[in-house]
Order: structure tokens, then C-alpha cells, then sequence
């Protein structure tokens, strides 16, 4: 065995092996502890409209509820959900979509006695997430009530905790599986197998657990519910249960082409006790592979298919743009795949074979990540563009400051691969020769003579060869283990800052990946200005001043009418009305009328029947049945015989 090989039963051999498992554990861990303190996911589809309008009062028992959202959204088997005055659950018909919008959910309804009722609601937005709310409507008038609204969060923090860890492993996962199996045949290198293959067990475990995992995080409720085989069965026939569930119909796949073709220059870990490879282990380096390639064209697809089960349940799948968001997706998340996992294997061969990993197998692979460094950017701004909808969203909404923060740290990830990459272009240029001088052996003895002839001719036949590196790293590691001499675990420089570069790299690389994991589980930037524009324009309002001028055509006959209607919405309001003269202060006049009309309605005018309070004109009860724009008419007689009818539009929630 040569002396400057670091054999497998050294202790320091023993330490460098144990130091990858120790980075997966702490690369592992420390990230699923963050996402176990991370709050809920927001649900990104939004009430856009309602009818019945939330807090109407409607003088017939409606017919139906129907619910309008900013996205598709998916219904469960109890989406709507109506409580009479009572808190008892009125039977309702069949759920289901209103004239097949998937952006509506419609259920119709019994003829209901008056009284106050609750609608509280439940439904799956198009990017996976679940999305809650209730309602409130009269039928009548409003009546005192025992039913209470519903406190109905969007998921259980348990489900959410866990369903986020599986998510995170998930992406981890497929790093490992696609990332390793590239390097491996873009560099021709080996690499561990257990990295391969435990990239294969890690996705499949985690794709198991969000599929056990999905009904309950849709409904809210805890993990018990995880293995209720109703729950099961919808979500499998759900869009993210199929997704699911072809991620593993992949993954069996894979294995049953791995089994038969073997795994792509997959290094055996096997060794003698005195820390040779053992005669029957597997070849590494560039030798041949075990069992035969896998063919390229079935990696590409393989690579593509996973990736899309993941687009078609996110983000992606809402919004605008949607083919092109789906395929920046899927480029995004390989790229990611195959940089953060190519870091993986390349530092576990710096860790474990630093001797056996050619200088060109890391200049490809530098290459390689230099390509997916610019799909990941190309992609992530425009994502990024399509998530946040406008600048100010960067500061005003969790998305925003998620996405200020993913940059930043981009940003440092970056900085490490190009500190990576300076280290790989070092390694791969020929170092300087090294001169060695042979050393002058001193013979003890009464020979003197012939000792100084042996220096003489030591002299002047003894001329110092220059070393290659490959016998150069054997010098320096003979050296090495001299008595006296330095301790060289590793004989290159350039691999030492290398390795610890890369490791910077995978450190930066598991911290985006917790917040792009937490991104996918907030609602985007732009949704977010949707939802409240949405909740504006939904808002009864609280009241409506209308100020309407008038002019009866005599001296000082002018001024304006300001009408107050409280609250400006369907069922009963309040009128209060003050008229101000031509000095701005408050006048009276011995008659003031008012009625409204609806637009384009066979009703009316209805009458509000002011009275004089003194001072102002007011109508305790006048009735609105229908929202919309209204004609507000106002007559207002100055003498006996002087009088003016003006009229303006209002807007009746």
C-alpha cells in the first residue's frame, strides 16, 4: 500500500467519511426545524362575488348560493355549508359548479322561513391550496341569531407542519435522484451510490406522505384523518392526487430501468481492511459502469415528467400565462435540480476520493452549472414578475419580502459558485514542476575514499528530474508521512478550496430551498392586490353622501340638497337629507321629496316619505330590494308656487 493513499481504516480516513453524513444530518434537520416554526400557508383564490350578497337582506327566500372566485377552485364534499338562526345545518342539493365554471361552486336551497343566515364555505384554489370564508344574508328581516360564523382556519398546524417538511424532502429529493444521475454522466466520473439511491427512497417516501397527507390539509382537519379511505379516495382522483400519484408511477419506473439497465458509473465504497479496493469492487473513475448506461433520452423524459408533477399542482397552474408559467416551472426546478444536486456528489467525491476526481470531470460540471445558473435566473425573474404583479408588493405583502429575501441569498449562493468556479479553473491548469533532489546517502564506516568518490560522482552525475502532479501528489504524500513531516490528508490545495467552496454552496443552496418551499405555500404578490381590490369592491359600504344642487330660477332660490343614505344597501335604510342655501349655510323649506328608481327595473319610484325634524328632513324605512345603480330624485319647493326636481345616480350595494 503506498504510504500517501488515506486507507479506508485510518482514523482520518474514518473522520473524512463521517463528515458528508454529518452535513446531510445538519443540512437535513436544521432547514425541517425552520419549516416547523413557519406560520400556515396563505390560500390564493379569492371571493370575488357572492350571491346572496354578504349581509343583504332579501324579501324572498333565495334559491340558491352562488359563489364566484378569482381562480378555479375545487369542491369538497361539504364546500357550502348554510346555518339557520337556529345553528342547525339546512339541507342542501348537490354541490357543484355553476353552468361548469370551475371558477364558481353552487348548491341550491330549501324555501327558507325568515330569519338571519350563515353561509360558510370551503374550497381548493387551483395551485393546491385550500381557502375558507363565510357569509351572512336575512331573508325578511335580520332576527336574532344563536348560529355563529365559523371559525374555520385554513389548515390544521400540525397537517401544515407536516405536509411542509414532506414538501421540502420532496424537493431534496429529486435534487439527489436527477442531480447525481447528471453529474455522473455529463463528467464520467463515479459517485457513491448511496446517494443515487437515496435520492430514490427520499422522493418516494415524501411523495407518500403528501399523498396521505393531502385530504387532510384540503379540510383542515388533523393527521388522524390521514388514513380515512373516504378522504383517500377523493384525493386520488383530485389534479394534485394524480400528480401524486404519477410522481411514484415514475419512480417505479425508474427503478425497474435502473434494476435492469445498473446505475451509471456508480462507485462501489467496498475496501480492505487496509483501505485497498477490494478485487471484486466496481470500477470508479472514468472505468467502465456498472451494468449498462441508462439511455439518455429516457433521463430526459424521466427529468421532465417528475418536474411536471410538481408544476401542474403549484403556482404554475393559476394566474396568467399559465402553458408558459408551467414550462419556466419545469425548467426552474431541473435547473435547480441539477446544480444543487451535482454539488452533492462533487462534494462527496472531493470528500471521499479526492485523488480519483479528474480535473475535467469538475471543469464539465462547472460548465454544467454555469448553464444552470442562467436557467435558473432567466426563469426566476420571470416568475418572479408573474408572483409579485408590481414593485411595491416587494415590501407590502409576504410574498414579496419572501422573494426579497430569496435573492439575497441568491445573491450569495452565487458568489460561492464563483469562488467555485476560480477554484475548478486552477485545478484544471497544469501546475509548475516541482524539482525533487535526490537525496546523498552517508556511508558510516573506514571507507572515506570511497565516500568522497560517491559524492564526486553524486556531483557531477546526480541531476535533480521534475516531477509530473501525479508524482508530485506521491512525493508530497510520502513526505506526509515521514517522521517529521507535515500531515497531507489531501495533496492538492486547489481540491481543499475547492471542497470548501462547494460546501459553502450546498449550505446556501438548502437555505433557498426553504424559501422557495415557503414560497410555493404564500400567496403571490399579485394575487394578493387582486384579493383586495376584490374585498373592496365586495365591502358593503358603511353609507353614502350625495350632495345634489338645485336652482328654482328666483332670488337667492339656488343651494344644494346633501342626502345621506345609511347603510346604501339592498334591504332597510336611513335617509337624512339638509339643504344649505346660497351662503352655504343650513336653509329650510316647507317641502322636500325624495325617491329612487332602479336602472333599467319595472320598480318604483319608491317613495321615502320624509319628514321635517327641524332642521333636516329624515325616513327611517325605506326599503332597497335590489342592488345596483338607483335614480335618487329630489324635489324641493322653496314658496308655494317655486319648487325644483333634480335627480342624480347612486350606487346601492
Amino acid at each position: 500500500m503506498d504510504a500517501g493513499r488515506v486507507g479506508a481504516g485510518s482514523p482520518r480516513a474514518a473522520a473524512s467519511g463521517r463528515r458528508p453524513r454529518h452535513l446531510v444530518f445538519v443540512l437535513l434537520v436544521v432547514p425541517l426545524l425552520l419549516l416547523a416554526g413557519a406560520g400556515s400557508a396563505s390560500a390564493h383564490a379569492v371571493l370575488k362575488d357572492a350571491d346572496p350578497v354578504d349581509g343583504s337582506v332579501l324579501k324572498t327566500s333565495p334559491r340558491a348560493v352562488n359563489l364566484t372566485f378569482s381562480e378555479s377552485v375545487g369542491l369538497l364534499d361539504d364546500s357550502i355549508r348554510v346555518f339557520d338562526p337556529s345553528n342547525r345545518r339546512v339541507h342542501t342539493g348537490e354541490q357543484e359548479h355553476t353552468d361548469g365554471r370551475s371558477d364558481t361552486a353552487h348548491v341550491t336551497l330549501p324555501r327558507l322561513p325568515q330569519g338571519s343566515y350563515i353561509v360558510a364555505w370551503r374550497v381548493v384554489s387551483a395551485d393546491s391550496h385550500p381557502v375558507s370564508g363565510a357569509l351572512t344574508f336575512s331573508v325578511g328581516k335580520p332576527s336574532a341569531t344563536t348560529a355563529v360564523l365559523p371559525y374555520d382556519e385554513a389548515q390544521d398546524a400540525a397537517t401544515t407542519t407536516l405536509y411542509d417538511i414532506a414538501r421540502y424532502v420532496a424537493y431534496g429529493g429529486l435534487a439527489l435522484l436527477l442531480g447525481v444521475l447528471v453529474f455522473a454522466m455529463a463528467t464520467g466520473t463515479g459517485v457513491a451510490r448511496g446517494l443515487l439511491v437515496g435520492g430514490w427512497w427520499t422522493l418516494l417516501a415524501a411523495t407518500v406522505a403528501l399523498l396521505l397527507l393531502r385530504g387532510p390539509y384540503e379540510r383542515g382537519s388533523g393527521p388522524a384523518t390521514a388514513f380515512d379511505l373516504p378522504v383517500l379516495r377523493e384525493t386520488a382522483t383530485s389534479r394534485p392526487g394524480l400528480a401524486l400519484l404519477a410522481r411514484l408511477l415514475l419512480l417505479g419506473v425508474a427503478a425497474a430501468v435502473a434494476g435492469r439497465a445498473g446505475l451509471p458509473y456508480a462507485c462501489s465504497e467496498a475496501r480492505t481492511g487496509d483501505g485497498e479496493q477490494s478485487a471484486d469492487a466496481a470500477p470508479t473513475g472514468s472505468g467502465p459502469a456498472v451494468g449498462e448506461r441508462p439511455p439518455f433520452a429516457f433521463v430526459i423524459m424521466l427529468s421532465l415528467a417528475l418536474a411536471l408533477t410538481w408544476a401542474v399542482a403549484e403556482h404554475a397552474a393559476a394566474g396568467i400565462q399559465v402553458p408558459l408559467a408551467m414550462t419556466s416551472a419545469v425548467l426552474h426546478l431541473l435547473a435547480m435540480a441539477v446544480w444543487l444536486g451535482g454539488l452533492a456528489a462533487l462534494l462527496t467525491s472531493l470528500y471521499r476520493t479526492p485523488d480519483v476526481l479528474p480535473a475535467a470531470a469538475a471543469a464539465r460540471f462547472s460548465r454544467l452549472a454555469l448553464a444552470s445558473v442562467a436557467v435558473l435566473v432567466a426563469t426566476g425573474v420571470y416568475q418572479s414578475w408573474r408572483g409579485l404583479g408590481s414593485l411595491d408588493a416587494l415590501t407590502t405583502t409576504a410574498y414579496g419580502r419572501l422573494l426579497t429575501a430569496k435573492v439575497v441569498v441568491v445573491l450569495l449562493l452565487l458568489a460561492a459558485a464563483a469562488y467555485s468556479r476560480r477554484w475548478t479553473a486552477r485545478l484544471a491548469v497544469p501546475a509548475a514542476d516541482v524539482t525533487a533532489p535526490q537525496r546523498v546517502r552517508e556511508v558510516v564506516g573506514a571507507a572515506t575514499g570511497r565516500v568522497e568518490a560517491a559524492s564526486r560522482d553524486g556531483a557531477a552525475g546526480d541531476v535533480p528530474t521534475p516531477l509530473g502532479p501525479d508524482d508530485r501528489d506521491t512525493a508530497s504524500a510520502r513526505a506526509g508521512s515521514e517522521p517529521g513531516g507535515p500531515a497531507v490528508e489531501d495533496p492538492s490545495p486547489h481540491r481543499r478550496a475547492l471542497r470548501r467552496s462547494v460546501l459553502a454552496e450546498i449550505t446556501i443552496g438548502v437555505v433557498v430551498l426553504v424559501i422557495t418551499t415557503l414560497l410555493t405555500g404564500t400567496q403571490p404578490g399579485r394575487a394578493v392586490s387582486e384579493a383586495q381590490a376584490s374585498q373592496i369592491a365586495a365591502e358593503p359600504p358603511l353609507g353614502s353622501t350625495t350632495l345634489i344642487p338645485f336652482d328654482v330660477g328666483t332670488p337667492g332660490g339656488h343651494g344644494t340638497v346633501q342626502v345621506e343614505l345609511t347603510p346604501s344597501r339592498v334591504g332597510e335604510n336611513q335617509v337624512q337629507a339638509v339643504i344649505y342655501g346660497p351662503d352655504g349655510g343650513i336653509a329650510t323649506v316647507p317641502e322636500l321629496r325624495l325617491s329612487l328608481t332602479p336602472a333599467n327595473r319595472k320598480i318604483g319610484p319608491l317613495d321615502a316619505k320624509m319628514e321635517d325634524r327641524g332642521g333636516y328632513w329624515a325616513a327611517d324605512a325605506l326599503n332597497l330590494p335590489l342592488p345596483g345603480t338607483w335614480t335618487m330624485k329630489v324635489t324641493v319647493r322653496t314658496t308655494d308656487i317655486d319648487q325644483v326636481t333634480v335627480s342624480k345616480t347612486v350606487r346601492i350595494g
